[in-house]
């Protein structure tokens, strides 16, 4: 679902990450850029109520070692531009001297008022770092992992293991269900958490269990959540949602029953929507509307749009 510019965005630069010399000589480029992050949050530029991607040039005390290589892009001058994610501890941010239009901030809040290209870089930076926040030990043995691949990898640091730990990304399937009644009207499915904002609905969404295809993972998570049985599962697009290491995998499925039971556990409320009814909800957080859609950033919100316009 993310256009062709934030798709073409950034070069990973697979090669490159694997040559030390060459990861040093980036680092030490006078237009490397830094994207820390602190505490799960993003460094945020707001300029004129609009908040932009902030980074920073390599600095004293970073070392490559801790820094995540994203990729390389380039300047309208055809200059090659490095791209780097680190995580900071309390001591280096705290340290920092930002102007006030800059500060760091929850991705999961910002994220729908960002750019296409911005949003997919933090996304990017985000999913990295927490990984490497939280893998910090050999599963196999125990002992502690060292970073390789310019942080796309990590290995164990004792010499008799040596095991390679790689990024972990758990799928989910988000998706959009729908059913036409006896006058020819069209439905669709939409439920909300107790946990999100007063009037939100949503989509369906849960994750991909072992042993199961993504198609029956939607029959399985519509099911258990709401009561409907669905057929016709199609996939329609993905995202990449590092809350915190996921991605979503897009799906619609037209529904065999109408009555819905919800799993408590699950969801606070579950309901059917016609067009019109969706057409009159209010935006993500606007509170001045009973009902509200997703926040425009997500899948959820792709999917939705895509059904109102009739696709």
């Amino acid at each position: 679902m993310e256009n062709e510019q934030a798709l073409a965005l950034i070069n990973r630069q697979d090669p490159m990450r694997k040559n030390d010399e060459e990861l040093q000589t980036l680092w030490n480029h006078h237009s490397a850029r830094v994207l820390p992050v602190y505490n799960g949050k993003s460094l945020i530029e707001t300029i004129q109520s609009q908040p932009h991607l902030a980074w920073l040039s390599v600095q004293e005390p970073w070392q490559l070692q801790d820094a995540i290589f994203l990729g390389t892009t380039r300047t309208p001058e055809a200059e090659q531009t490095p791209w780097f994610a680190l995580t900071l501890d309390d001591n280096s941010a705290n340290g920092m001297s930002l102007p006030s239009s800059i500060e760091f901030q929850d991705l999961r809040a910002v994220g729908p008022h960002l750019t296409s290209d911005d949003s997919a870089l933090l996304k990017y930076a985000k999913g990295l770092t927490f990984w490497h926040s939280n893998t910090r030990f050999c599963n196999r043995c125990g002992n502690s992992l060292v970073n390789s691949h310019g942080g796309h990898t990590k290995q164990c640091s004792s010499s008799e293991c040596g095991q390679l730990v790689f990024p972990r990304t758990d799928p989910a399937v988000i998706m959009l269900v729908t059913r036409t009644d006896a006058s020819g009207e069209e439905w669709c499915l939409l439920g909300r958490s107790p946990i999100w904002p007063a009037g939100m609905y949503s989509t369906l969404a849960g994750f991909v269990e072992s042993g199961e295809s993504l198609e029956q993972a939607v029959a399985r998570e519509v099911f258990e959540e709401s009561g409907i049985r669905v057929k016709e599962v199609q996939y329609l697009a993905s995202q990449p949602w590092p809350f915190p290491r996921s991605i979503m995998l897009g799906f619609k499925a037209v529904a065999t029953t109408e009555d819905i039971t919800i799993d408590k556990n699950e969801l606070e409320d579950a309901r059917w929507f016609s067009r019109t009814d969706l057409q009159n909800f209010g935006k993500w957080g606007d509170e001045n509307f009973a009902f509200q859609m997703p926040r425009t950033d997500s899948i959820a919100h792709f999917l939705i749009d895509q059904w109102i316009q009739g696709s």
